[in-house]
């Protein structure tokens, strides 16, 4: 037998994980690659702002998470797993696309008003949905989209089969679900005003759609909640358990746990709905958070420097976890780092599919599956535009192993840190360890050159 090259063992290896006999299905001038066999179904749960030290099962000891905390005990936990930028519409974009948010036009949050918006999905990006579609899956969007207000950059134009929710960035209210006084509330293309508070919508939402799922049909939910992202608006019970259990809990920090114990009630729903359903057998549920957690509401990041809208650890580093009966080991653990652009090629994957174009992403399923895998040898990058105090300019990061390189506000000199021997980010090297210095920069610079080609402005 001929010894396989690199890219066909991978192949190989991956048939034998997921079933015999790869057939080839089309994408326009791609092709990606398909099994005979059953598929599975995916949900993915992001949630919004969540800090990396606000869920119990990462050490939070004021709050209890018991829903994500069983995805991690039935299936895996990631303690290296990184958000693709520190604030919402990059690393949605991320996502969907398998490509750092800059070379997909996003390089920052797309919001109402164009003056205050930075960012405007280019025409080309290709999306999961679209990927996943010639392998026999339906998708759907139910919650925050925040990749695009109008045509065409709305869900169903992007290639989701159905959405019910939110098009726009955050909510000026829970309960009315209006920003900037504008209803961004939407069935498909309808245009909605529902009643109840966001993550009850979302969660009934998304249940209603399972329930509608026929046998052999596989599914790709996209579950995006809002929670527990500004405005801190838990219901009022949900906020009265939490004083009860927690009398000594400051008022600000009361509230955010008790939001985050109403989402985690509501992960909780959607996950008894997969199971009411016989669809969680069939069903790698994959949950993640599109930043750190806002310091400034209440949120903690464990003992990672900084927050939300930052270069540093507690801005990127986010809690993730994955469930897939019979393939993922119950109570597995990886140091593996990932991004959020890693989760499509490893969901086309796990699909039975190759992703033929070129991405930024890589595939983790042989962690998932408890393979050896070892680390991807790549750069890391990151990065962040803004109004404000950053004037629409840029903060950007390099990461090469241990070693991080970081531009904490435009304009401002470079940082250098070792996250081996600091993780915690409190000495600057960058005097101390010139050539390394010198390394990342150049890096990051021949990066930031790539990302300068796309536009990111919306045409006139």
């Amino acid at each position: 037998m001929k010894r396989l090259c690199a890219h066909t063992r991978r192949s190989f290896l991956g048939s034998l994980a997921l079933g015999p006999i790869l057939g080839r299905v089309a994408i326009g001038a791609e092709q990606v690659t398909e099994p005979r066999t059953k598929k599975p179904n995916f949900v993915v749960i992001l949630v919004d702002d969540l800090g990396y030290g606000d869920l119990s099962s990462y050490g939070a000891s004021d709050l209890r998470t018991p829903n994500v905390d069983r995805l991690a005990a039935e299936g895996i936990r990631f303690d290296n797993a990184y958000a693709n930028c520190p604030v919402c519409s990059p690393t949605r974009a991320s996502l969907l696309t398998g490509r750092y948010p800059e070379m997909v036009g996003v390089p920052g949050v797309i919001r109402t008003h164009r003056a205050n918006s930075w960012g405007n999905l280019i025409t080309d990006a290709k999306l999961l949905p679209a990927l996943l579609k010639p392998l026999g899956y339906t998708s759907a969007i139910i919650g925050k989209w925040h990749l695009g207000l109008k045509s065409p950059n709305t869900p169903n134009e992007r290639g989701f089969d159905f959405f019910h929710g939110f098009l726009g960035d955050m909510m000026d209210d829970y309960h009315t679900h209006r920003r900037h006084g504008i209803n961004y509330m939407r069935r498909n293309d309808e245009t909605i005003d529902p009643k109840g508070h966001a993550t009850d919508l979302f969660t009934d939402w998304a249940c209603e759609w399972l329930r509608e799922r026929k046998p052999g049909q596989p599914f790709f939910l996209y579950l995006a909640y809002n929670a527990p992202h500004t405005p801190i608006q838990p219901p009022k019970e949900w906020l009265e358990k939490v004083k009860q259990r927690e009398p000594n809990l400051p008022e600000k920090r009361a509230r955010i746990v008790a939001l985050i114990e109403h989402m985690d009630d509501g992960i909780g729903r959607v996950l008894k709905c997969l199971a009411d359903t016989g669809l969680d057998k069939d069903t790698l549920v994959v949950f993640v958070s599109d930043n750190g957690g806002d310091l400034p509401a209440g949120a903690r990041n464990g003992a990672v420097r900084a927050g939300k809208g930052t270069m540093y650890e507690g801005g990127l580093r986010v809690p993730m976890a994955a469930r897939w009966p019979g393939r993922i080991k119950p109570g597995s653990r990886s140091e593996r780092v990932v991004l959020t652009m890693d989760i499509l090629p490893t969901l086309v994957e796990a699909a039975g599919g190759r992703v033929e174009h070129e991405i930024d992403g890589a595939s983790f399923l042989p962690t998932l599956l408890g393979e050896s895998q070892p680390e991807a040898k790549r750069d890391l990058f990151f990065g962040r535009r803004e109004g404000g105090p950053f004037k629409g300019g840029t903060i950007e990061c390099v990461r090469r192993g241990d070693w991080k390189l970081l531009r904490p506000m435009p304009g401002k000199p470079l940082e250098l840190y070792n996250l081996k021997a600091d993780p915690q980010e409190q000495k600057n090297l960058a005097e101390a360890e010139p050539a390394k210095f010198k390394e990342l920069e150049a890096a990051l610079n021949a990066q930031l050159g790539r990302y300068s080609k796309v536009p990111w402005q919306p045409p006139e």
